[in-house]
């Protein structure tokens, strides 16, 4: 049974330490990625490492989540939400930390990367990502499960396409997540049934003189959608 102090409190000599840590994946010239940083502190210092930190006595954990990626990467105003807490005893060496991780999914084009780089932080691309340090492979590898399930449920290109994109650009982004290709036909076909896209009279000739049209999002019917529990 744990003592208690003269002023009626647990008297508990026992250090525990509370980190976040944040996934960020994002998606470019049709390729999902991870942004990495080299850890500035012992031990496995300059070692490849998910971007996070310590949370502090006086803030939230999701305001800590955001302080920790603008720190480190000089990102900021990024949506994020709560992945998994890892508590394992022995996760870091020579103290007791738990990590509560946070996933975020970004268009790598449009945020300004080369604050990243001041920061030596890095993407990569998922079939390239280097052993992580203590625990983080794991979270990678929660984030990509959570990504696909999300995936199946919501429009994730919301989050990882530009405002305005191609057909094309939308079935390179869901190969990308469930690592297959797809029948195009069949995935017109099935994106087209749900009636989640509005077709615009613009057309992107970034690739052919012909060009093909662009589309948005149509929230409205995504909404509808979400509460009928239709799958995306």
């Amino acid at each position: 049974m744990k003592k208690i102090d003269e002023n009626g409190r647990y008297d508990n000599n026992e250090k525990l330490h509370i980190a976040t840590d944040c996934i960020i994946l994002g998606f470019e010239e049709q390729k999902l990625k991870l942004l990495l940083f080299k850890r500035k502190i012992e031990p496995m210092k300059g070692e490849w490492s998910l971007i996070g930190s310590s949370i502090r006595l006086n803030e939230d954990i999701d305001a800590a989540a955001q302080r920790i990626l603008k720190e480190s990467t000089g990102l900021d105003k990024v949506f994020m939400q709560q992945l998994k807490t890892y508590g394992k005893k022995n996760r870091e060496p020579g103290c007791r930390f738990i990590s509560i991780a946070y996933y975020a999914l970004i268009n790598i084009p449009d945020h300004v990367m080369d604050e990243t780089k001041e920061y030596d932080a890095r993407w990569f691309e998922i079939d390239e990502v280097p052993n992580l340090i203590l625990d983080h492979d794991e979270m990678v590898k929660d984030a990509f499960l959570q990504l696909k399930q999300d995936a199946r449920h919501k429009p994730i290109g919301l989050k990882l396409l530009p405002e305005k994109f191609t057909f094309t650009q939308l079935q390179k982004l869901y190969e990308a997540i469930f690592r297959t290709e797809f029948d195009e036909r069949n995935f017109r076909k099935k994106v087209g049934s749900l009636k989640m896209l509005k077709k615009l009279n613009e057309k992107d000739k970034s690739t052919s003189r012909k060009g093909a049209f662009l589309y948005k999002f149509n929230m409205g019917r995504y909404e509808k959608s979400l509460k009928l529990g239709h799958i995306f």
